[in-house]
C-alpha cells in the first residue's frame, strides 16, 4: 500500500489530505504539524480571532480526519528528510518511509535583529499561541508599538484600537503596504488609520529594541525613544525552508517548484507559503506567495499532480485584508503595469485597473465597505486569466459592468 507523507499541518496541508481522498487515493496518509492543535486557518488570528480570544478557526473537526482515514501527528517535528532513502526522521524518534512526499512547510514570522532573547514585551504573531498572548495585553490604556506597515502590523493595529489599546505604527519605508499595494489605496488605509487614532510614523528607521519587565523602548535612528507596554515586530516572513535545504533541495526565494509543484527531487512536492513557483501567465517569472487561498489551491493541486494528474499551476494572485470596516482585495501582480486607471464606485469605493505596454489587463485592487468591491475583483480576476485587453474607456466607466468585458 502507498504511503503519502504531507509535512505541515495548516491550510494548505490539510487541504492537500483531504483532497488526496476526494480523488480516490486509498493508500495511507500521514499529516505532520509542529503545533500541538488540529490545523486551523491563520487569518483570523490578527483579526476577530485576536479581538476575541477565540479558539482557533479549525481546517476540520478531528473526526473528519479519523473518517478520511488520515493519521494526524501533531506537536511533532520532521528533523531530517533523506530524499534518497525517501524516509523522515520525526522529533519523537520515529521514522516514516514514504512513497511520495508534500513539503507544505508554510512560513514563519521574521524576527527584528537582536530579538531572539526577548520576553512577552516584544512579540511575533504567527501562531494561535502568538494570538492568545497578544489578546491578554489588549486592553484600554496599555500602548502598543508595532513594528511594520504591513497587512499583519495594520490589522493588529486596527484590532488593537477596537479594543481600546494605543498604537503606535512604526514603518522604515516612505508609506504602508509599500510591497503589493498601489499607493492610492495605502492612502485610504493611512487616513483610515489616522481616523481611528493611530499615530503613524513612516520613514522612521529603528536602531534597536529594548526590553524591561514591565515595558519596551524602541529606539529610533533619529534619537527618539518610543516607550510601549509592547511591541508587535511584523515585518515579514521567512519561508520554512530549511528541512529541503538540508536534504539538497533546489532552494530560490523558498523551496523551488516547477508548475506542477514538484521540486528537484523525484516524489517530492512542495506548496503555499513555503515554495517559489513559475507564473506561466506572467511570463514564468518566480514568485512566492503568501495568502490564504493560494494555500488551498495549491494544496488540492499538490494533491491532484501527487496523483499523476500532470495540472499546472494557473491561478491568478489574490490576496486581501480587512482594517476597521474596510476591506481591500487585490488580483493579479501589479508591478509590471505601466498604466493605472481608476473606476469610482461611490462611498468612497473604488477600483484600480493595472494594464501592461500591451493594453493587456495584469492585476485589479479595490477597496471599500463591506464586500462592495469583492464580485469585480472577482471578474477582474477572471479577465486577467484570460489575458484580457479591455478598452481603457470601459474599464473606467462605472455604467459598464465588468461582466460584459468578460463576455466580449
Amino acid at each position: 500500500m502507498s504511503h503519502f507523507v504531507i509535512v505541515g499541518a495548516g491550510e494548505c496541508g490539510a487541504r492537500a489530505a483531504f483532497a488526496l481522498r476526494e480523488k480516490g487515493f486509498d493508500g495511507e496518509i500521514t499529516l505532520l504539524g509542529t503545533e500541538p492543535v488540529a490545523p486551523y486557518e491563520r487569518p483570523p488570528l490578527s483579526k476577530d480571532g485576536l479581538a476575541l480570544a477565540l479558539e482557533p478557526k479549525s481546517v476540520a473537526t478531528l473526526e473528519r480526519y479519523d473518517e478520511a482515514g488520515i493519521d494526524l501527528l501533531t506537536g511533532v517535528t520532521a528533523r531530517t528528510l533523506d530524499a534518497m532513502g525517501k524516509t523522515i526522521a520525526l522529533s519523537d524518534g520515529r521514522n516514516l518511509v514514504y512513497d511520495k512526499l508534500l513539503l507544505a512547510t508554510g512560513a514563519r514570522a521574521r524576527p527584528f535583529p537582536g530579538m531572539e532573547g526577548a520576553g512577552k514585551r516584544i512579540r511575533l504573531l504567527r501562531t494561535h499561541a502568538d494570538a492568545c498572548a497578544l489578546s491578554e495585553m489588549l486592553r484600554p490604556g496599555q500602548h502598543m508599538a508595532v513594528i511594520g506597515g504591513g497587512f499583519i502590523g495594520l490589522e493588529f493595529a486596527a484590532t488593537a484600537r477596537k479594543l481600546g489599546a494605543d498604537v503606535t505604527v512604526i514603518e522604515g519605508l516612505p508609506r504602508v503596504l509599500m510591497r503589493g499595494v498601489p499607493e492610492a489605496i495605502a492612502e485610504v488605509i493611512s487616513q483610515r488609520h489616522a481616523d481611528g487614532g493611530v499615530d503613524l510614523r513612516c520613514g522612521q528607521a529603528i536602531a534597536s529594541l529594548q526590553e524591561e519587565p514591565d515595558r519596551a523602548r524602541v529606539l529610533l535612528k533619529s534619537g527618539e525613544i518610543i516607550t510601549a507596554d509592547l511591541v508587535l515586530v511584523g515585518i515579514g516572513a521567512i519561508p520554512n525552508a530549511d528541512l529541503a535545504e538540508t536534504a539538497g533541495l533546489r532552494i530560490e526565494n523558498g523551496i523551488a517548484v516547477n508548475e506542477l509543484l514538484e521540486t528537484s527531487s523525484a516524489d517530492i512536492y512542495a506548496a503555499g507559503d513555503c515554495c517559489s513557483f513559475p507564473l506561466a501567465l506572467y511570463g514564468g517569472r518566480r514568485v512566492r506567495l503568501e495568502s490564504w487561498r493560494n494555500a488551498q489551491e495549491q494544496g488540492v493541486l499538490a494533491a491532484a499532480n501527487m496523483l499523476g494528474e500532470n495540472q499546472t499551476i494557473s491561478a491568478v494572485p489574490w490576496f486581501w485584508s480587512d482594517q476597521y470596516d474596510l476591506t481591500l482585495q487585490i488580483a493579479g501582480l501589479a508591478d509590471t503595469a505601466v498604466t493605472t486607471l481608476r473606476r469610482d464606485l461611490g462611498d468612497g469605493a473604488f477600483l484600480l485597473f493595472h494594464l501592461d505596454e500591451t493594453g493587456r489587463l495584469v492585476a485589479a485592487s479595490g477597496i471599500g465597505q463591506g464586500n462592495v468591491v469583492a464580485r469585480d475583483i472577482r471578474l477582474a480576476e477572471m479577465l486577467i486569466a484570460k489575458r484580457a485587453c479591455p478598452s481603457p474607456d470601459a474599464l473606467m466607466a462605472s455604467t459598464v459592468k465588468l461582466k460584459s468585458l468578460l463576455a466580449a
